[in-house]
């Protein structure tokens, strides 16, 4: 079901002649409350199992598919004038994925959050290069990112990042570590340093072009 779904939507997305924003709200508003029960429910939830420690389980098998569905749903949101609750959750509760990303689930799920999380940041910049700056015409967009930058914030300024893994097997964000028997240093996942680093660093520039007083932006 998640994939068909994803699907759908990707399909939509891709075509040039239908009237995208009317066949998305009718596809999705029925959908809305659901998606979002979906989004609380896989992801708020013990990922500490064994079950997501291979990315071959069905459980992490499920668990990518529901990202596919997140990514689509992100990807869907700059048709319609005012986004639906589904498509506003991974803003708004952010948090569930910064746990995740530093739970014991396998890399490639992590990754795959991460990567998501950098489509979040730069999403605003894509609306703004398609329409010019839409935050005032747009309040549900000033929340969301509002949301996710604070979200973010709050966790770097703890140890969040050192929980980080940068490879499969060596490098870490706050250091490296050892791989017991294993003599070769892995080599540091470039692609994964550079979407955290930008998710940090948009979240902060959101932050100080939203900051009321000197001392919120110190």
């Amino acid at each position: 079901c998640l994939w068909t779904l994803t699907t759908i939507i990707k399909d939509i997305l891709k075509d040039k002649v239908l009237p995208k924003a009317g066949i998305l709200k009718k596809l999705l508003a029925p959908l809305d409350a659901v998606l979002e029960g979906f989004y609380n429910s896989i992801l708020f939830h013990h990922f500490d199992s064994n079950h997501y420690t291979s990315p071959y389980s069905e459980a992490a098998n499920n668990l990518i598919s529901f990202i596919d569905l997140l990514e689509a749903l992100l990807a869907s949101r700059i048709e319609l004038e005012l986004p639906l609750r589904c498509q506003r959750v991974l803003f708004v509760k952010v948090s569930y994925i910064l746990n995740l990303i530093s739970s014991s689930i396998h890399y490639l799920i992590k990754k795959k959050f991460i990567m998501l999380l950098k489509k979040c940041v730069l999403y605003k910049s894509r609306e703004d290069a398609r329409s010019g700056s839409l935050l005032l015409q747009n309040p549900s967009l000033y929340d969301d990112m509002l949301a996710l930058s604070n979200a973010v914030l709050q966790v770097v300024d703890l140890t969040w990042l050192d929980q980080i893994p940068l490879s499969e097997k060596a490098s870490y964000f706050g250091g490296s570590e050892a791989v017991p028997g294993d003599n070769t240093q892995g080599g540091t996942d470039q692609t994964v340093l550079r979407a955290l680093s930008l998710v940090v660093l948009k979240a902060l520039e959101f932050k100080f072009q939203n900051s009321a007083t000197e001392s919120e932006i110190k």
